[in-house]
């Protein structure tokens, strides 16, 4: 599907979910504002960044969501997770406890996310605070939980600024490749019936600019699947 010569940039979402202190702030601002502060103060809620990059020809938006790792800011996860394109589970490769919960916030997010296929749904796994030397989660047992769960791996240092740059990459090429799959897969269903069967709306996701699917279009309130072949 060629976007090259789209009006405005792609948006995808991306979230970034995991423990409390594993560096998900600290992740999400060395990527964004190429900045690190040694000060630590824990996520009230979510905290949001964007980011524009050139992706194949392509211009793309990342929204990228910073949720806070505490159980009593959990019930924010069903209206921030929906209409994600990727997560990112962040753990401290120093906390074996940190790694270990990642499958519980993974769980959870395909839980109240609701993506429509939860089986390919792209997450990335990343080990961040690799510039310590008291680690606790080996490089071998990470790619092996992560091949388990078909999700890709990586690992790096916020504070050392070092491989920080390349999960985000990843994670808003596998993000676009979820916006392509879906709007080609619903043009497909849509043209092979006697009439349109798919509406898309402001809880969702939206046609933008009548081709292409993004979060939060506030163009028109809904916009019919059967519009974009006009």
């Amino acid at each position: 599907m060629d976007m090259s010569d789209k009006k405005g940039p792609i948006t995808l979402k991306i979230i970034l979910i995991g423990n409390s202190g594993v560096g998900k702030s600290s992740v999400m601002n060395r990527y964004v504002n190429h900045r690190f502060t040694n000060m630590y103060r824990a996520t009230v809620g979510t905290d949001f960044l964007s980011k524009t990059i050139s992706i194949d020809g392509d211009t793309v938006t990342l929204q990228i969501w910073d949720t806070a790792g505490t159980e009593r800011f959990q019930s924010l996860g069903t209206p921030l997770y929906r209409g994600a394109h990727c997560c990112m589970l962040v753990f401290d490769v120093t906390s074996k406890a940190s790694f270990s919960a990642l499958d519980g916030w993974r769980k959870e997010f395909l839980i109240q996310g609701e993506p429509k296929d939860p089986s390919d749904f792209p997450f990335i796994v990343l080990g961040n605070k690799t510039d310590l030397s008291d680690r606790e989660v080996s490089d071998k047992l990470s790619r092996q939980w992560c091949e388990e769960i078909r999700a890709e791996y990586f690992e790096g240092s916020a504070k050392e600024d070092l491989d920080v740059e390349k999960p985000f990459l990843r994670a808003a090429q596998r993000g676009l490749q979820q916006v392509t799959q879906l709007v080609l897969c619903l043009l497909l269903i849509n043209t092979h019936a006697q009439k349109p069967i798919f509406f898309l709306c402001l809880t969702c996701l939206f046609f933008d600019d009548k081709r292409y699917i993004t979060p939060y279009s506030t163009k028109n309130t809904h916009w019919k699947i059967q519009d974009i072949s006009r």
